[in-house]
This record gives structure tokens, sequence and C-alpha cells, in this order.
């Protein structure tokens, strides 16, 4: 009985035995007679297919060796709300398999085959920050030499997490991590190496890449790194993929209209401080900027707070200081041509102070006349002008002729009240300049401030 049973087995050996590779010390040969007449002989393989579910590997005390890298031939979006950034790369891995191997000579002198992916065994190499779905496309075919050793490419549409930082924007630069491990094998069974330079798989991802997008790619470094997870470690390769935003687009649909109308709001200064027009104008003016804001705001991020988003508040706040000033200015104009109140000593010393010809005192960006600005016929809330020499005396004024000391009174009052009213006027232009000259000041240290914000 157990003569048969022995007699069973040895037949059945004897069978598989042409199907097994056969082994030469610790590696292993595909029999491919046959290869040159009928082409690549399925059978021949079949016996390495049924292996694919266990590791390629001849002793489980080394470590199978993955050496991979990967070329990124398009950045299609990042996404500053989701912190997200959409990446079209190349993975490319190669790696040992004993198993596959066979003499060229033997078999037609083929070195190379490409042989369908789902009949061997991969390497389940995955990205960190990947949080979609892999999109590869099916039946992808690997190759492999008569070594053994097999070369797979793969295409990856990767949406992975970045943590942005977008103050800087539109002159932005962000860097994003790649982080490649294994999610099964520990460094006890695998271990991962670089199939390329990273300075190689960085020039030649900047040869690929597409020149008419958004991004720039700046260059790729490496990291290798273990992770620990209980008392398991894993290899894991880290790359860093430095981007830069282009900024054309933003400079030109944000920044370039935004320093037009705040150009616009400081040159209208130069309309006459009595002219009824320059509070409507600067009114009409911030009304345009709100709206330029509204439409604009889809091109800014949503989260945080850009750079850009604080020199817009910036440009909104001295669009509303300037129309502060303009109101305050009419204010005093106002004052000064209705009921001038009395000036204070120490107000009229400041004026006479400031006007001095021989002090470097402020003028007002419209052009005055020499003496005090507008002659009093010119001034808003007089309707007539007040003559005093050479007029021509009325039928009223001839009865007041035989009162001199009342005609004199009232002479002196009209003029006291006069001087008051072009006192108040010279004070209120000279007002309209300083604060003039203190918006430009103000403007020009914030916009300063914010180029070299974005220069660093």
């Amino acid at each position: 009985m157990e003569r048969g049973w022995l007699h069973g087995k040895g037949v059945l050996l004897c069978l598989l035995l042409p199907l097994l590779p056969q082994g030469r010390g610790d590696t292993f040969t595909i029999n491919c007679s046959g290869f040159e007449q009928h082409g690549v002989d399925p059978a021949a393989f079949q016996p390495v297919f049924d292996r694919k579910v266990f590791l390629p590997a001849t002793n489980y005390s080394n470590p199978i060796h993955v050496n991979i890298s990967f070329t990124v031939s398009a950045i299609l979006e990042v996404n500053a709300q989701l912190q997200q950034m959409t990446s079209f790369l190349w993975l490319n891995m190669k790696w040992y398999n004993p198993f596959i191997r066979w003499n060229p000579e033997e078999c037609g002198g083929i070195r190379n085959l490409s042989i369908a992916t789902e009949n061997l065994w991969l390497p389940d190499i995955f990205i960190v920050e990947f949080i979609n779905i892999d999109e590869a496309a099916e039946g992808l075919m690997a190759y492999v030499n008569s070594e053994g050793h097999i070369r797979y490419d793969k295409p990856m549409k990767v949406i992975s997490i970045c943590n942005l930082d977008i103050f800087y924007f539109p002159f932005d630069e962000q860097n994003c991590t790649l982080t490649f491990s294994s999610f099964v094998y520990t460094e006890e069974n695998m271990v991962l190496g670089m199939e390329k330079e990273v300075q190689e798989i960085s020039i030649t991802s900047q040869n690929l890449i597409q020149s008419n997008g958004e991004w720039v790619l700046l260059g790729i470094h490496q990291r290798m790194v273990k992770m620990t997870v209980g008392t398991s470690q894993y290899d894991q390769i880290i790359f860093y993929v430095a981007i830069r935003r282009r900024p054309r687009h933003y400079v030109i649909n944000l920044l370039v209209p935004s320093s037009f109308l705040v150009a616009i709001d400081a040159l209208s200064f130069y309309l006459p401080a009595e002219s009824e027009n320059r509070a409507p104008f600067k009114v009409t003016l911030l009304l345009g900027y709100n709206v330029f804001l509204l439409m604009m705001n889809d091109l800014l991020p949503d989260t945080g707070t850009p750079l850009i988003s604080v020199y817009f508040a910036l440009c909104l706040s001295l669009m509303v200081l300037s129309l502060l000033e303009t109101i305050f200015i009419t204010y005093l104009l106002h004052l000064a041509t209705t009921q001038p109140p009395p000036m204070p000593r120490w107000l009229h010393s400041l004026l006479l102070h400031c006007t001095s010809p021989t002090k470097c005192c402020p003028t007002a960006p419209q052009k005055r006349n020499k003496n005090l600005g507008l002659s009093p016929a010119h001034l808003p809330g007089l309707k007539e002008p007040v003559e005093f020499v050479g007029k021509m005396l009325g039928p009223q004024e001839a009865e007041l002729n035989a009162y001199p000391g009342s005609m004199r009174i009232c002479q002196e009052d009209e003029l006291q009240k006069q001087h008051l009213v072009s006192l108040w006027m010279q004070f209120s232009h000279m007002m309209d300049t300083l604060l003039f000259r203190l918006y430009l000041l103000f403007m020009a240290t914030s916009i300063i401030t914010v180029l070299v914000l974005w220069n660093t």
C-alpha cells in the first residue's frame, strides 16, 4: 500500500517538473525551448504567474529592493481652500524577480518581454498624501528582461494633501510633499531605493511639465526616512516638490486696476477745494472700488488672509480717509464763508509763521493768488463782491455820508470780517495741502511696505 502511494506521488512529481523553473543553485531558469519557432509559450511562464501572490524571494531573510522614481508631467490644480494639489505623475518602479530568468541564446535571442501586470507580483507602493482613488489605466504592461529585472511604469493622477501658505499670494511659492511607502511590507521584507538621481528627476520634470499652466516647477528634493508603527518599521522616501505661481494674471486683473483707482483718488486733490465736484467725485471712486472688489472676489483665495487682501483693505481705507479729509475741508470753507469764528492767537501766529516768505511753507495743490488765496469776490457764500476803493456811491450810501462815523465803523467791520474770512480760507487751504501730503506719505509708505513683504 505504501509502495503504491509513493509510486503515485512520483508520477505526479514527474508531471510537474517540466512546468517548474529549473534551478541552478539559488537561481531559476525558464525552459524556453521552441520560442524561436513558435513564439513565447505561456505555459513556460505559468508557474511564475501562479506565484504572483507571494513575495518574489528565495530567501525571506533578505529583503527585496524596489527602486522608484517619478516624473511630474503636469500640475493641474492647486486648491487653496481644500489644501490640495492635483498633479499628473509617471511612477517608475524596478525590482528583481529571481523566478523570471531565461537564457536568450536558447530562446531565439529574446532578451526583453512585456507581460501584463495582472500576471505579476507588484510592489504595493502608495503615496501617503494621496486622498483619492487610484485612477490608473487598466491593462498596463511591465517590461521583464532575461536577468529577472522588472520595470513598471504607471501613469497616475494624484490628488494629494498640501499645506499651502497663501500669505504672499499671488507671488507665493509652495512646497508640497509626496511620500512613497509600502502598505504591507516592513523594512525586513522590502527596502526602497532611488531609481534615478533626484536632480535628474527634477530636470526631466521641468522639461516635460506644461509651460502654459498657472504653476512653475522650481525643483524636487528627496529624503529617506523610516516610519515606525508599533514595533514595525517601514521604508519611506519623501519628495519635496517646490512650485511657484505665475502672478501675471493676478497682477493685470487685480493689482493694476486697484493702483489706477488709488492714483486717480490721489490726483483728485488737485481739484479746487472750493469746488462742489470733489466730494461727489471721491464718492463715485469709492463706490467703483467696492464694485471692483466684489467682481474680483472670485480670484482671491477663500481661506486665510493673503497679503493682497490686506493691500486692498489698505487702499479702501486710504480712499475713505481721502473722502473724510474732503468733507472736513469743505466744512472749514463753509464755516469760513458764512460765520467765521474768531481765530485763536496761537493759530493766527502759526498761520503767520507758515505763510512767511522766508519759510518753506506748504502750498495747496492748486494755484493760489499771492495774497490770501482767493479774492472776496470769489469766496463761496458771498453773493456780491465788496469793494472799498473807487466805488460809486448809491442813494443810501449818500445818506450815510451825513454820518461819517457810522460809515467808518461799518467799513471797519466789513474789513475785519473779510480779513477773518481770508485767514480761515488760508488756514483751510493750508490744512488741505498738509492732509494731502500726509495722505501721499501714508500711501507711499504702505505700498512700499507691502512690496517689501512680497519680495521677501
